[in-house]
């Protein structure tokens, strides 16, 4: 099966992984897993950004916007209307109207809330935002995001930073058999084999943050994401072989010479 390009919200991509910004050990540590993982979009938290910061004590100084399209985002947001004005504060910065859209319901689990995020996603589009919305892993509200104009529907594999992989592909599947749009597992990946089971499933990217800044070597692991959502691609386009309850020969006895 010929491969088709990455395409969202009009534009084509490379790369099938989106990366985060947040918990690096530094800035420089940030760019070189940039550079390595071979990302094309970057997201940051819009209300964790130090406005204040120059130079290279600016976390913008680090991102290359030549290579690097910024998909600032909500984190950290609880409501509807808070997401908005952060939408906004985004925009009067000039920093983009892609706008990765968070709305939390719960402090120690960081899940969604779904019925704000539907709210703000129906208002951000109105007002002419691309919006990449995260949610949880249900088909009714990836439908809601759907018909909303959403750019994407972005279901979390597990709970944000939990590094506990797709605990339920078969509601992934559901998603992705009903989606018109691009679905991206966001959230909960906790290492390469996790990106690849995304990909293998059919997830048209994979977005991550925790897995390659909390990593022992955040380089090599970002070098690892990029060889692994390759391999989940290659894997989801060639189709893997049915699973059978039992054996089957490698090599047929029939026609042998008895």
């Amino acid at each position: 099966m010929q491969d088709k390009p990455f395409q969202i919200a009009g534009r084509a991509f490379s790369s099938r992984l989106i990366i985060g910004t947040g918990k690096y050990p530094s800035f420089e540590v940030m760019k070189r897993c940039h550079q390595a993982s071979g990302a094309e979009i970057a997201t940051f938290a819009v209300r964790r950004l130090d406005l204040s910061a120059k130079g290279e004590a600016s976390m913008m100084h680090w991102i290359d916007r030549d290579q690097i399209t910024i998909l600032p985002n909500t984190a950290g947001c609880y409501t509807a209307e808070d997401a908005i004005r952060t939408c906004h504060l985004a925009e009067e910065l000039g920093m983009s109207k892609w706008i990765k859209l968070e709305v939390l319901g719960d402090e120690k689990t960081l899940f969604p809330d779904l019925e704000e995020t539907v709210k703000a996603a129906n208002v951000l589009v109105k007002e002419g935002f691309t919006v990449f919305p995260y949610t949880s892993d249900d088909l009714i509200t990836a439908r809601k995001l759907q018909d909303a104009g959403c750019a994407a529907i972005m279901p979390l594999a597990a709970p944000i930073g939990s590094g506990l992989g797709i605990r339920n592909p078969h509601n992934i599947r559901l998603i992705l058999e009903a989606a018109k749009v691009p679905v991206i597992v966001d959230a909960g990946v906790g290492t390469a084999s996790d990106a690849a089971i995304a990909m293998e499933l059919g997830c048209d990217a994979v977005l991550m943050n925790t897995a390659i800044a909390g990593a022992k070597d955040p380089v090599r692991m970002a070098t690892a994401m990029k060889k692994a959502i390759e391999a989940g691609r290659d894997a989801y386009l060639a189709g893997r072989i049915p699973r059978r309850a039992y054996g089957s020969a490698s090599s047929p006895i029939e026609g042998l010479i008895a």
